[in-house]
């Protein structure tokens, strides 16, 4: 029997696409493993950056939220996962339409761990330690971009909850890394039994 190989590609990469596919879901659907996409957050237009808290008091560390704009600190730092209610709001400082946005979750206590950062790259451990999707609105907190922080060096848990808020004026780009030619093989492999199995 001849296999078509063009199916079998095409199968491994909606195969590949159903383990990456996570967007919309809130909270974060895959407790236990680490976030594969990457994020790239840019300012969408002129103007402030909003935060409004969502969640986190129930994380055992004590975190704060910040930013850098174009690599650079803000120095505006605040929304604490202890002390900040559903909905409080933090104006991160003014924007220009494009600038590239890091979000900074800074540990402060115990004080030792972090901090981390929305940019895998900026992390010391190597971790993705964000999770983000798009959020609709409600009667506390407008629609805008979800993000969610894992606190725990190493992502612990990757339950991605310690830290979570909801950003204005915020438009923001996904990848995945190309997966390794073992996942692309495997991948390969199981749609072609797939595509066996069909065929009889």
């Amino acid at each position: 029997m001849r296999i078509d190989t063009t199916r079998i590609a095409a199968a491994a990469a909606l195969a590949l696409a159903a383990f990456t596919a996570q967007a919309g879901t809130i909270p974060y659907p895959s407790g236990g493993t680490e976030n594969s996409v990457l994020y790239t957050f840019t300012a969408s237009s002129t103007g402030s950056i909003g935060a409004y808290f969502f969640a986190g008091a129930t994380a055992a560390y004590t975190n704060e939220l910040t930013m850098l704009v174009n690599g650079t600190a803000t120095g505006i730092q605040g929304l604490n996962n202890k002390t900040s209610g559903y909905g409080s709001y933090l104006d991160l400082g003014t924007v220009t339409a494009g600038d590239v946005i890091v979000f900074k979750m800074v540990n402060l206590s115990p004080g030792t761990v972090g901090p981390w950062y929305s940019d895998k790259s900026m992390n010391s451990d190597g971790v993705n330690h964000v999770y983000s999707t798009d959020f609709a609105g409600d009667t506390s907190i407008p629609g805008g971009t979800y993000v969610a922080f894992e606190d725990l060096r190493g992502g612990g848990d990757f339950n991605y909850n310690d830290l979570a808020f909801v950003f204005t004026n915020v438009t923001t780009t996904t990848s995945v890394p190309t997966p390794s030619p073992l996942t692309l093989v495997l991948a390969a492999g199981a749609a072609a039994a797939l595509l066996r199995r069909q065929a009889h």
